[in-house]
C-alpha cells in the first residue's frame, strides 16, 4: 500500500519544525504561512507516494524534510529526504534489519520521528539501532542498543539539546532513558527503568499492558519524561531525578506538554493511555489537578491561553482549563478512516490565532470550538 505525504502551500520563509511536536515539543507553530484548509487537490504544493503506512511526523530543516519509514519486506528502516520545494527524493538511507520485530498493526516498523539540528539528522528504529546522519546522507555514527522487545513496538523520538542526544528507550523487558553525546553517540549516563506489570486484559498479558512511549521534553532546565504510574524530572546533565509525581497509570502513549496556565504560572500536563488517569502539575511535582480516569488518549495535547485541547482515541475533542481541570467543551470529531479517531492530536497555527484538530492517517480535519464556542474555519484533510 502506498501512503502518500502532501505539502501545503506555506510562505518561502516557513520555521524550521526539527523535531517530533516542533521546535520546543509544545506542538505550535508560528508560521504565517499555512492554509487553513486543503484537499488532494486545493492548496497543495506537491504530493508523493512513501513506501509504507507510517506513524512518524516529518521534520523539516531549510529545503529539506526528513521521513523515517520502512520496507517491511525488504527488511529495511528508511530515513528519507525530499525537498520541500519540488518533492523530489534528495536520498534515502537504509538500515538493515531482518530479524522479527513485534508491534501492533496500528504501530508500524520506523514510527519514531527523526530530529535533527541543522547538522545532523538522527533516528531511532527500535532494534535496528540509533544512526546518525549528516545533512546529505552521509552515516556518521550508529548505536546498537540492543533489543527493544514490546507486543506493540516503540514510538519516542529522540530529543536534541545542546550537545546532548536524549531517548526513552523501550518499552518491554528493557527500558531505559538515556544521554549521548550526538557528535559521537557515546553514552553519557543511562537510568534503568525497572521492567513491570498491568492487569491483564483480553488476549494481552500483564507485561503487554505495561510501558512508556512517551517523547521526554525540555522544560525549565530539566528533562520531563513520563514513566508508567508517574513522571519524573531529570537533571539533563547528569540523569539524577530531581522530583517526581505518582498518579499515572500502567500505559503511557503521550508526550508531557510543558505550557502556561491563563495566569502565566508554569505547568506540566502529563496523560496516561488505556483509559488511564490525566493530571497537571507545577514544576517539582505539586498537583494542580487530576483526574482518576480518562478516555483512551494516544495523541498529545496543545495548550493555547490556559486552555488545553486534546482528542481521545476514539476522536472526541476536549477543551480544558489548565489552571483547575474544567472542561469548557467536549466535540465528537467526524473520522474518515475505519478507526475513526485513532492517534488522532490536535496541533495549533499561533499566528493566525486557530487551534487545528490535526490528525494522522485517514482523518478528516473538523471545525474546533473555541472555549467560548466561538468557531473558526480550520484545515480539511482527506487521503
Amino acid at each position: 500500500m502506498l501512503i502518500p505525504l502532501l505539502v501545503l502551500f506555506t510562505s518561502a520563509a516557513a520555521e524550521n519544525w526539527p523535531a517530533w511536536r516542533g521546535p520546543d515539543g509544545r506542538g505550535i507553530s508560528t508560521d504565517r504561512g499555512a492554509p487553513v484548509r486543503w484537499s488532494k487537490t486545493e492548496n497543495v504544493r506537491w504530493r508523493i507516494e512513501l513506501p509504507e503506512p507510517g506513524n512518524s511526523t516529518p521534520i523539516v530543516w531549510g529545503n529539506s524534510i526528513f521521513v523515517t519509514q520502512a520496507r517491511k519486506a525488504a527488511g529495511e528502516r528508511l530515513l528519507l529526504c525530499f525537498d520541500s520545494a519540488t518533492g523530489k527524493l534528495m536520498w534515502e538511507a537504509a538500515v538493515p534489519y531482518s530479524a522479527d520485530e513485534p508491534t501492533h498493526p496500528t504501530n508500524p516498523y520506523a514510527s519514531a520521528s527523526a530530529v535533527t539540528d541543522g547538522e545532523r539528522v538522527i533516528a531511532w528504529f527500535g532494534s535496528a539501532g540509533l544512526h546518525a546522519f549528516d545533512r546529505n546522507g552521509k552515516l556518521l555514527w550508529k548505536r546498537d542498543l540492543g533489543r527493544q522487545r514490546h507486543t506493540w513496538g516503540y514510538a519516542s523520538s529522540p530529543l536534541i539539546h545542546g550537545d546532548r542526544l536524549f531517548l526513552n528507550f523501550g518499552p518491554g523487558d528493557r527500558a531505559f532513558l538515556l544521554a549521548l553525546d550526538k557528535k559521537t553517540g557515546k553514552t553519557l549516563w543511562q537510568v534503568d527503568v525497572p521492567p513491570g506489570e498491568g492487569a491483564a486484559f483480553n488476549q494481552w498479558k500483564p507485561e503487554d499492558m505495561y510501558g512508556s512511549w512517551s517523547t521526554p521534553v525540555l522544560a525549565g532546565g530539566e528533562l520531563i519524561l513520563m514513566h508508567p504510574r508517574r513522571m519524573a524530572a531529570y537533571d539533563p546533565a547528569s540523569g539524577k531525578v530531581l522530583w517526581s509525581s505518582d498518579g499515572l497509570g500502567d500505559l503511557i502513549y503521550p508526550s508531557p506538554v510543558a505550557a502556561e496556565t491563563a495566569k502565566g504560572d508554569h505547568v506540566i500536563i502529563a496523560a496516561s493511555g488505556f483509559q488511564g488517569p490525566a493530571m497537571v502539575v507545577k514544576p517539582g511535582g505539586e498537583r494542580l489537578w487530576h483526574w482518576p480516569k480518562t478516555k483512551a488518549f494516544i495523541g498529545s495535547a496543545v495548550v493555547k491561553d490556559g486552555f488545553l485541547y486534546w482528542i481521545d482515541i476514539g476522536g472526541v475533542a476536549q477543551c480544558v482549563n489548565v489552571s483547575n481541570g474544567e472542561v469548557m467543551w467536549t466535540q465528537r470529531l467526524p473520522g474518515a478512516g475505519e478507526d475513526n479517531g485513532r492517534g488522532l492530536s490536535p496541533h495549533q497555527t499561533a499566528a493566525q490565532d486557530r487551534r487545528d484538530c490535526g490528525c494522522q492517517g485517514r482523518y478528516r480535519l473538523h471545525q474546533c470550538p473555541w472555549p467560548r464556542q466561538e468557531r473558526r474555519p480550520l484545515l480539511q484533510r482527506s487521503l
